[in-house]
């Protein structure tokens, strides 16, 4: 029988004598697409998971991480088939296992912990139903001892009130609640492996790091082992004992984290860690001058105020945005950072004429945006334009390239066809985008191409500021540097002022002179980026500060001259 059953001993970090407790060799991997052609995505994998160790499979989009993983739990899709190759886990060879097979030991020796918590749970069943759902599959059938173990297993995930969120339905809940409970359901029946996919990618920091916290506790608590899948190289250097480092569905190195950081063999991953924000020490930026005049600022806000009505909140009233105060000086780049919540997008929904503050004061330019209406309004919004996060959804699928790019000049310049394609074939180049793709459609670019795409469209009217709201964040790293080097150069020769809403501290500390710290509505740290992260004023900001990821490795990483 086998050994699939046994016991397992906490043991708190892996022993270098423990047989492996996952072995994968030569594992080959195929897709089959529509026209019943197969194509390789995983080529040849060899690689082992000890007894409570962290490996993380890291890598770009397409690098083969997921399809690796998702081989390991028996969860391959339908149109992908093992080629070849060996999974053993435990000593069994399970790569040729039934569904049933891999029912019977998925969540009680095997647990998948996935990326998006939005659709990983059910919307129509309760919290607790969902938890206790593992529990009834793996045989417990004693109905108070499933409420009373699953009331046990929220309140170990650190969930406040756990009777009541086990009530409560996914919508009611965070998104560190919802991946919470994700957790609590792979750990259930201690598994001997987690398998964690991107489990943090769509939290906040500070969030993000009591999730990596509370995995690195249970595994030192139980001994599981984590096979940790991300494209977040600071994640990765701070939680894993080791790295593989995927491309092309080829590991490209793999090793000791210290040692692979120290010493990176491959071009591709010295790429990787060179292009990694979390993993780059700070440039070095002098300090914008102390504007003196009112025309030296780009944007001016003043006691910015912004109301929701909502029922719910006693009086009726929800106060998103609560007397923000801010500057961007021209031509340079100022960051709004904060946790979900903390009215970052408020902010500049109404700085962009979006939406209308209850009170405060905004200029744009030198131009008072507040008191606008109608045409009015309109011509002011020239002068700043919004590039959004995610440009597979901020483009338009129906249109060509040059639709995208040329629209904003049909909506606000006059000029002839002739003259529009120029002004649109310019601002192609300046992006660093060919003119073969101006007759595609936004589904034949990759995701940096895209993005270029959406700023060239946000270009194409000279404004004087951009605002960029998590404009990196959808990217894959080097495709990230990439942009974040064609912004800095595109402000150095157009003379441009952005306005930096992230999420992603690391990046902002690459990027932005200047930055203000939000949370419930309120600035909390205001001022140079260097003074802000090495000098922060307030509890919150600190705790943001100390929750960037890839600080416990970054002086451990090669930097070129």
């Amino acid at each position: 029988m086998s050994t699939l059953l046994q016991d397992r001993p906490a043991t708190a970090t892996p022993a270098a004598t423990t047989p492996p407790l996952l072995e994968v060799q030569d594992l080959v991997i195929a897709y089959r697409d529509h026209s019943g052609r197969e194509q390789r995505v995983v080529h040849g994998l060899s690689f082992s998971v000890a007894p409570g160790e962290v490996v993380a499979l890291v890598g770009e989009s397409g690098s083969g991480k997921t399809t690796t993983a998702q081989a390991v739990i028996g969860l391959l899709a339908d149109n992908g088939r093992r080629e070849q190759g060996s999974i053993r886990l435990q000593g069994t060879e399970v790569s040729d296992w039934s569904a049933a097979r891999w029912n019977s030991i998925r969540g009680r020796v095997i647990s998948l912990v996935p990326q998006d918590p939005t659709t990983s749970l059910n919307p129509v069943r309760t919290v607790g139903d969902q938890v206790g759902e593992i529990l009834r599959i793996h045989g417990l059938r004693d109905r108070s001892a499933i409420e009373a173990r699953v009331i046990d297993l929220l309140t170990r995930v650190g969930l406040s009130q756990p009777a009541l969120r086990a009530r409560q339905y996914p919508h009611e809940l965070s998104g560190g609640m919802r991946q919470r409970v994700l957790i609590a359901i792979a750990i259930a029946l201690r598994p001997a492996l987690i398998i964690a996919d991107e489990p943090t990618s769509a939290l906040d920091v500070t969030v993000q790091r009591r999730i990596l916290d509370l995995i690195d506790e249970l595994r030192r608590e139980t001994g599981t082992a984590v096979l940790l899948v991300t494209h977040d190289l600071g994640v990765a250097a701070d939680r894993a004992h080791r790295l593989i480092v995927m491309q092309g569905g080829r590991i490209q190195e793999q090793g000791p984290t210290l040692e692979l950081l120290r010493h990176p063999q491959s071009a591709y991953t010295r790429r990787l860690l060179s292009d990694a924000p979390s993993l780059t020490p700070a440039p070095r930026r002098t300090p914008p001058e102390t504007a003196v005049a009112t025309e030296d600022w780009a944007i001016e806000v003043e006691d910015l105020v912004h109301d929701f009505h909502a029922p719910s909140q006693g009086r009726g009233i929800f106060r998103a945005v609560d007397g923000v105060s801010l500057r961007l000086r021209r031509g340079s780049t100022h960051a709004i950072v904060g946790e979900s919540g903390s009215g970052k997008t408020t902010t500049i929904r109404d700085i962009v004429g979006l939406a209308r503050p209850t009170s405060g004061r905004i200029r744009i330019a030198g131009a008072e945006l507040t008191g606008l209406r109608g045409e009015a309004l309109r011509q002011l919004r020239r002068k700043v334009q919004l590039v959004y996060q995610n440009p597979f959804s901020s483009l338009d699928p129906r249109q060509r390239v040059f639709d995208i790019i040329e629209e904003p000049l049909l909506n606000f310049e006059p000029l002839p066809h002739q003259e529009r394609r120029q002004h649109v074939l310019d601002m192609l180049e300046r992006v660093g985008l060919p003119a073969a793709v101006l007759e595609r459609r936004p589904h034949a670019l990759s995701g940096g191409q895209r993005q270029r795409v959406a700023i060239a469209r946000a270009l194409v009217l000279q404004p004087e500021v951009v605002v960029l709201d998590e404009a990196v964040s959808a990217l894959d790293v080097t495709v990230q540097a990439q942009i974040l080097a064609l912004l800095a150069q595109l402000q150095q020769d157009l003379g441009l002022s952005y306005l930096f809403i992230s999420h992603d501290l690391a990046v902002v500390r690459q990027i932005a002179d200047t930055v203000s710290v939000l949370r419930a509505g309120k600035v909390v740290d205001v001022g140079s980026v260097e003074d802000v992260f090495l000098r922060p004023t307030s509890d919150y900001t600190r705790e943001l500060m100390d929750a960037i990821p890839g600080k416990r490795s970054i002086d451990f990483v090669p930097h070129p001259a």
